[in-house]
């Protein structure tokens, strides 16, 4: 059986946990058995959730934790298993912890969050949201001094070097794995040690902490699985997996890269390259491939002339633009509405080994939220409302992209795999792992 994931935000697919549990047979239809849930949260929404002011709730717009139970429940009976963010590198400044952490220099909080008396450290340490802030040491007015934020000033980064903060963290992911959730991406997870004189991602240190977590979730949850979000290149992404012993999944940004430089170019050779680099990866684990997630394509894992080119073929006018070398695009809007460029790209994706990952509305052929001059994230473009009335215009019709993609995902086996690539699956397996189905 192949893990079949769906990504979405439950609000803007079904606007609540009531609307998605109603609209489960959508997922049936269309062939998908896992839906990754975005961030449920509740949360000020600065960042669309991802800036988390409580972990052990739900967002009251989205309904409540009883709601959430039966939505496991009920996509359970139907062989969908259910993964859920954890949003693992920061909070909210909205959260309990940092605003008590924020009041004195002496409350018991303040050691859950970094801290520096000049806003300097961390100086090679990447500023995710350079386009929004110039630094990502961020004054704090109540006690004269800075605390360190990767994405937003509102996401203050959290101290996992705080044994506090770990067994915080560890009990959260065990509140949720109690209710039934089959899986947690770690978000942001290269950024969660910071060290001096590094680039404070993927260190060493986070490492031995992802194996840490991994062992203290399976204390009492075995079936549970972790997929690691590490924007790196191959080398650096395979080490998430460790020995077996780390994540279950990983996403493969490169590859990501690779299906769009073929789709570009229609040469196949790199993304061939790409597969074969991809192997020998412990057997209990598995590719997360993609074409498009809620966020923008990266595009940074690339030499500078195919950036080049691929940025001019995804995004021609830059309107799009994220820290003015990536792009947020969905795939409709890359092929202005072609229902067969968008059939071939979606192909490509289902016909590689790995787990298929579809971003909603994606199978409908949708493209971005209109250009806004106002918008400075323009991650925010691809976050539109889910259009159910396309869906409906498409259900019914046998040659519509929604049917074509339902025929795509329905004849994905446990080995989708060209017959010329067949010894490439050992190790970049088209089976989801088997806690993942189980």
């Amino acid at each position: 059986m192949c893990a079949k994931i769906y990504e979405l935000y439950i609000d803007k697919f079904a606007r609540n946990i009531r609307g998605l549990i109603e609209n489960l047979d959508y997922f049936t239809k269309l062939g998908v058995n896992c839906i990754h849930i975005l961030p449920h949260y509740p949360s000020p929404m600065i960042d669309d959730g991802y800036d988390v002011s409580d972990y052990r709730s739900v967002r009251a717009n989205l309904g409540t934790l009883d709601d959430f139970q039966e939505l496991l429940t009920v996509a359970h009976e139907r062989d969908i298993r259910i993964v859920v963010d954890f949003v693992s590198n920061h909070t909210s400044d909205r959260h309990p912890w940092f605003a008590a952490a924020r009041s004195s220099r002496d409350n018991p909080w303040r050691n859950y969050y970094l801290w520096s008396e000049t806003g300097t450290g961390f100086g090679l340490a990447s500023n995710g949201m350079s386009d929004i802030k110039p630094s990502n040491w961020i004054y704090n007015e109540n006690t004269g001094d800075y605390y360190f934020a990767t994405y937003y000033p509102e996401q203050p980064d959290l101290n996992w070097d705080n044994s506090a903060v770990f067994e915080e963290m560890i009990a959260i992911l065990k509140f949720w794995a109690a209710m039934g959730v089959d899986g947690f991406r770690l978000d942001a997870v290269p950024h969660l040690i910071k060290r001096e004189g590094t680039d404070c991602k993927g260190l060493p240190e986070t490492h031995a902490l992802i194996r840490r977590i991994r062992a203290r979730l399976e204390e009492g949850y075995p079936n549970a699985i972790l997929i690691a979000e590490a924007l790196q290149d191959l080398a650096a992404t395979k080490q998430y997996f460790g020995d077996g012993d780390e994540c279950h999944m990983a996403y493969h940004f490169v590859l990501m890269e690779e299906m769009w430089r073929t789709l570009q170019s229609g040469d196949h050779t790199r993304l061939k390259q790409t597969l074969e680099d991809s192997l020998n990866i412990p057997e209990n684990c598995q590719w997360a491939i993609f074409l498009r997630n809620h966020d923008e394509l990266a595009l940074g894992l690339i030499g500078e002339e195919e950036h080049t080119a691929l940025l001019q073929f995804l995004d021609a006018e830059h309107q799009y633009l994220f820290k003015q070398n990536r792009t947020s695009v969905r795939i409709g809007q890359v092929f202005k509405g072609d229902r067969g460029k968008t059939l071939a790209a979606l192909g490509l994706l289902y016909s590689l080994p790995g787990a298929p990952i579809m971003y909603y509305g994606d199978e409908l052929g949708m493209g971005n939220l209109p250009f806004d001059l106002s918008i400075r994230d323009s991650r925010k473009y691809v976050r539109g409302a889910f259009d159910w009335e396309l869906a409906r215009s498409q259900r019914d019709d046998p040659s519509s992209l929604l049917s074509e993609v339902a025929k795509l995902l329905h004849s994905a086996s446990a080995e989708i795999v060209h017959a010329d690539e067949s010894e490439q699956i050992d190790g970049l397996s088209a089976t989801s792992p088997k806690r993942m189905i189980d």
